[in-house]
């Protein structure tokens, strides 16, 4: 009688913030969904995002396992019951003490990781770009080490070009542009567009970032969250150029098809998705532009004013998701222009919270999309065929603007010229009504609309079967098998 052959079985280690959580969970679902075991290691905190997932996987045998980890806040000083991203930059007095102190919460985490291996020895280990120490970790263990980005191939490339060649050193001012060395198109940048971690290369974020480029280097690949259709040029350079193993298996967003599933990925949306379909859905279609900017970025009450006279002027309608709770039904918000939601109600819709994302972006009246050029974000915005105005405010977001922009040109530039942690360069209303109104009525509108649509037929054909990502996802769940029986 032949002896059963065990399933491949991977951990996933997600970094504590939504951005790199919400992708790794579907993630997960997609190894699931091809019959591996799949276990996620996680904080008391994140593990909702998990368990969530498991209400929608029908067949308990194939469920995720939740293995919870005690997050350490106390033993570096942060407050207790800090266990992810949220509940730094969700506070009223940002400090980037805070975000320090988390990193070094997070290295501690080796350790439990590490009993968590010895005992349930994995195939594989999937762990976020944060974690540059679980490459040694595993290797302890003869475990090989995938690396999750969270970000797209163009951003990968151009991060290497910057760390090989660091051409930001070569110019007199820090608004000088220089060219971006050895990629497949001209992309242009200054000093002030770069992440901190690039221009301060000493800071405690610089060797943060400089442990990881080392860290990928040792491991055994990575995963990206892209499709090849979309960035050809770049997906080849990472891989024959640069000579990194990579799979393209997204965009993962798209494993989520039921109502229920797009409607309550991430946190509990702060609008019922009826009622925001039925908004929806008296509109026409490609009208309705969404404006979002993600689970951190934090506008300043002046910034959001002028935001809300530039999509008054636009004559756009409008669903605009902002991070700021109403205390009192009564109370007049400094941020919004004086009985502005009464002036704009049937036009213009506000979500105070978290919206329902991808269940706005498929609908067809939103033709538009005002992104703060987060990965998740843009290519959600690709795979629902809308084109985009690019509002980058730090980290990669300037790298995936030009992509949005440049090389894709399926979206236009609102103008900022600064990267911040977290309070972006301060945007006019007329800034704000010029870029969506180029989206709507601007000759360049319909040929932007066409390229985004394109892109989002391809983004569906290469998660289906035979299509470029599906391949690939296959021949990574292959490889790590063979190496599993060697």
């Amino acid at each position: 009688m032949e002896t059963e052959i065990p399933k491949l079985h991977m951990f996933f280690f997600p970094f504590m913030a939504k951005g790199h959580i919400i992708p790794i969970v579907d993630i997960a679902k997609l190894f699931v969904a091809r019959g591996v075991k799949i276990t996620a290691i996680t904080t008391q905190a994140d593990a909702p995002f998990f368990s969530k997932a498991n209400q929608r996987i029908n067949n308990s045998a194939t469920q995720i396992d939740i293995k919870i980890i005690k997050f350490p806040s106390k033993e570096v000083g942060l407050p207790e019951g800090c266990e992810n991203v949220d509940a730094i930059t969700n506070s009223a007095r940002f400090n980037f003490d805070l975000v320090i102190k988390f990193f070094q919460a997070a290295a501690l985490l080796q350790e439990p990781l590490e009993d968590l291996l010895e005992k349930y020895k994995p195939d594989c280990l999937v762990a976020d770009m944060f974690f540059p120490w679980a490459t040694d970790a595993a290797a302890k263990f003869g475990i090989p080490r995938l690396v999750f980005h969270g970000t797209g191939f163009f951003s990968l490339c151009t991060m290497s070009s910057m760390r090989l060649y660091e051409p930001h050193k070569k110019v007199s001012s820090d608004s000088e542009e220089f060219v971006v060395p050895n990629l497949p198109d001209e992309i242009k940048l200054s000093r002030k567009q770069i992440p901190e971690s690039m221009r301060d290369g000493e800071s405690f974020v610089g060797k943060l970032f400089k442990a990881m480029g080392a860290s990928e280097l040792k491991s055994y690949g990575v995963v990206v969250n892209s499709f090849y259709e979309l960035e050809p040029a770049y997906a080849e350079h990472f891989r024959k150029v640069l000579g990194r193993r990579a799979w393209h298996i997204g965009p993962v967003s798209l494993c989520n098809r039921s109502l229920e599933d797009l409607s309550s990925r991430g946190k509990q949306a702060s609008l019922d998705e009826q009622e925001c379909l039925k908004w929806l859905n008296s509109k026409e279609p490609n009208s309705v532009v969404y404006v979002c900017f993600g689970s951190v970025a934090n506008f300043s009450s002046a910034q959001l004013m002028e935001i809300a006279l530039g999509l008054e002027a636009s004559g756009q309608s409008f669903i605009w998701v902002v991070r700021k709770d109403k205390n009192d039904e009564e109370e007049e918000e400094d941020w919004l222009p004086v009985g502005f939601e009464k002036k704009m109600e049937g036009r213009g819709l506000i979500i105070r919270g978290w919206a329902p994302q991808l269940l706005i972006l498929d609908h067809e009246a939103v033709g538009g999309f005002v992104t703060h050029c987060g990965w998740n974000s843009t290519l959600e915005g690709v795979s629902a065929g809308v084109p985009m105005v690019a509002w980058p405010v730090s980290a990669d977001q300037f790298y995936n603007e030009k992509l949005i922009t440049q090389v894709l040109k399926i979206g236009v530039s609102v103008g900022i010229q600064q990267s911040t942690m977290l309070f972006g360069d301060y945007i006019k209303k007329e800034a704000v009504e010029k870029a969506v109104r180029a989206l709507f009525t601007s000759d360049e509108a319909k040929e932007m609309r066409s390229r985004a649509k394109a892109l989002g037929e391809m983004a569906k054909k290469a998660v289906e079967e035979g299509g470029s990502s599906y391949s690939d996802l296959s021949a990574l769940v292959e490889g790590l098998m063979s190496l599993r029986h060697h």
